[in-house]
C-alpha cells in the first residue's frame, strides 16, 4: 500500500515521463479482465488508456475483491508504479498499489454500451455515453486538431477573428433553408446560415478577417453529408479576387492536413484511416473550369447539362482521377448566391470556386469574389426576391469605400469526415443535429 496523498497525480498521457515512479491517476474503468489471482483493470481518463495490473498476493484481500468486483465505467482513482511495456496499449502499464472507488456502476443498471456490437441508432440514442468509446473519442480529437490548425493558419497569416451574429434579420444562402425564431415584440429573426455578409463588413474595417461559429440550414436532407447545425470557418479579404481566394483555400487545407498527420496519427490508426492518402495532399491542387467539368461528367455517363448544379455523384465522378482536392471555378451565375461577382468577360459565369475533396467526400469549401458594385448588387437582390430593407447596412459597404473582396466558407464537419475517412457526417460532432435527430 502507498499513501495516495504523496503520489503525484498525473494524466495517462504523461505516464512516459514517470517510469519507475508511483503515481495517482483518476479516471473510469474501461474494461476488466480477470485470471485467477491477477486482474487487469483497463483505465481511461480522456487522455489515453492504460492497463493496470493487480496481483492478489501483493494487495490486501479486501482491496483485491473490490477490484475484481468493479463494473464498466465505474469512476475510480488508482495508484501504482508506472512500468514500460512495449506490448501494452500506449506502451506503459501500471502495477496497482491502491484503488479508490468514487462511484460504482450498479450491476442492476449496467453501463448500456458493452464491448459487443451495437446498431448505429442505439449508439446515437446513447451518444452522451458513446463519446467515451475509442472511435468517437479519436474522431473528436482529430476535430480538435483541425479547429486548432484552422485558427493557427489564419492567426499566423494576418487575419483577425471577428465574431458574427447567430440571430440575423435576413437570408444569406437563400430563403428556403432558414430556421425562423420569435424575437422580441413579435419580430421575426433567423438562425444564421453563414457569417459571410457580416465578415464582409468586418473586412472593410480590418482588411483580413475570419469568423468561426455554428451555422444552421433547415434543409430537409437525409444524405450522409448534411447536418442542420454545423460549424463553419469563413475568411474574408479586402482588395482580393478569385485567385487570392483559391490560394488561401489551398494553403489552409495543406496546413490542416499536415498538422493532423503530425499530431494525430494514433487517432487515425484507431480509425483505420489510410495515411498514404492524406500524405498525398500537397499543393498545387488541380484546377478546372465548370465548362470542362460538365464535359468530363458527360463523358463518364452523367446526364448533367450546362447550367445545372453538381450533385454528390457528380462531385465523386469529378475527383476520381485525382489524389488531392480539385478546384472547380466558373459556375453559372444563375445557380450561385446573389452576392457572387460575375466574370466581367463572361457575365453568365461567376467568379466563384468550389473545392472538392478526393475519395468521394464532395465539396468542403465554397467561395469566391463578391459583388462590389452597388447598382449590380441592388439588381441581384431584386432578382432573388430578397427584402431590400433587410440589406440596407450591407449596401452601405458598396457606398462607402467599396473595393473588390472575396472569401470562402469551410464546413468543419465535412473536413473532419474526409480526414477521418468516415462514411457519415453524424460522427464528426459530439451531438449531431439532423432532420430526424435532435436528442440527446
Amino acid at each position: 500500500m502507498t499513501n495516495n496523498d504523496t503520489a503525484p497525480r498525473i494524466a495517462i498521457a504523461q505516464a512516459g515521463a514517470h517510469v519507475g515512479e508511483t503515481v495517482t491517476i483518476p479516471g473510469w474503468l474501461y474494461n476488466l479482465r480477470k485470471s485467477g489471482k491477477i486482474a487487469f483493470p483497463l483505465l481511461r481518463d480522456g487522455t489515453g488508456i492504460i492497463q493496470c495490473v493487480a496481483v492478489k498476493s501483493a494487495l490486501p484481500e479486501a482491496l483485491f475483491e473490490t477490484i475484481i468486483g468493479l463494473t464498466q465505467e465505474s469512476s475510480i482513482v488508482v495508484t501504482g508504479k508506472v512500468r514500460a511495456d512495449a506490448r501494452a496499449t500506449g506502451g506503459y502499464e501500471l502495477d496497482l498499489e491502491d484503488l479508490e472507488v468514487i462511484q460504482r456502476v450498479p450491476e442492476s443498471d449496467p453501463y448500456p454500451i458493452t464491448p459487443k456490437e451495437h446498431g448505429i441508432e442505439f449508439l446515437m440514442d446513447h451518444r452522451h455515453l458513446w463519446l467515451r468509446s475509442q472511435r468517437p473519442h479519436a474522431v473528436l480529437r482529430v476535430r480538435h486538431e483541425i479547429i486548432k490548425a484552422v485558427r493557427d493558419y489564419f492567426d499566423s497569416n494576418g487575419f483577425t477573428l471577428v465574431d458574427t451574429p447567430i440571430f440575423t434579420p435576413a437570408a444569406c444562402e437563400g430563403t428556403t433553408s432558414l430556421f425562423e425564431v420569435n424575437y422580441f415584440e413579435d419580430e421575426k429573426a433567423y438562425l444564421t446560415q453563414s457569417g459571410q455578409l457580416y465578415s464582409e463588413a468586418n473586412a472593410m474595417a480590418f482588411g483580413k478577417v475570419y469568423c468561426f461559429g455554428p451555422t444552421f440550414r433547415a434543409e430537409k436532407s437525409k444524405t450522409r453529408r448534411h447536418l442542420t447545425e454545423f460549424w463553419m470557418v469563413e475568411p474574408e479579404m479586402a482588395y482580393a479576387g478569385l485567385e487570392d481566394v483559391k490560394r488561401v483555400a489551398e494553403e489552409m487545407i495543406v496546413f490542416i492536413v499536415h498538422r493532423v498527420l503530425e499530431n494525430r496519427r494514433a487517432e487515425l490508426k484507431t480509425l483505420e484511416r489510410d495515411i498514404a492518402k492524406l500524405e498525398a495532399i500537397q499543393a498545387p491542387f488541380p484546377r478546372i473550369h465548370y465548362d470542362e467539368a460538365v464535359k468530363i461528367l458527360n463523358a463518364k455517363g452523367s446526364p448533367i447539362e450546362w447550367g445545372g448544379d453538381f450533385g454528390g455523384t457528380d462531385e465523386t465522378l469529378l475527383v476520381q482521377d485525382y489524389d488531392r482536392p480539385l478546384m472547380v471555378d466558373g459556375y453559372p451565375t444563375a445557380i450561385k448566391a446573389f452576392y457572387m461577382a460575375p466574370d466581367p468577360d463572361r457575365p453568365e459565369v461567376a467568379l466563384g470556386v468550389d473545392v472538392l475533396a478526393p475519395e468521394g467526400y464532395g465539396e468542403i469549401i465554397g467561395g469566391g469574389q463578391r459583388i462590389h458594385d452597388l447598382d449590380l448588387l441592388l439588381r441581384r437582390i431584386e432578382e432573388h426576391n430578397l427584402p431590400k430593407e433587410a440589406f440596407n447596412w450591407y449596401l452601405d459597404l458598396r457606398k462607402y469605400g467599396s473595393v473588390p473582396h472575396g472569401g470562402f466558407g469551410m464546413g468543419i464537419e465535412r473536413c473532419v469526415s474526409w480526414l477521418c475517412g468516415l462514411e457519415h457526417i453524424r460522427e464528426t460532432i459530439a451531438f449531431p443535429r439532423m432532420l430526424y435527430r435532435i436528442r440527446p
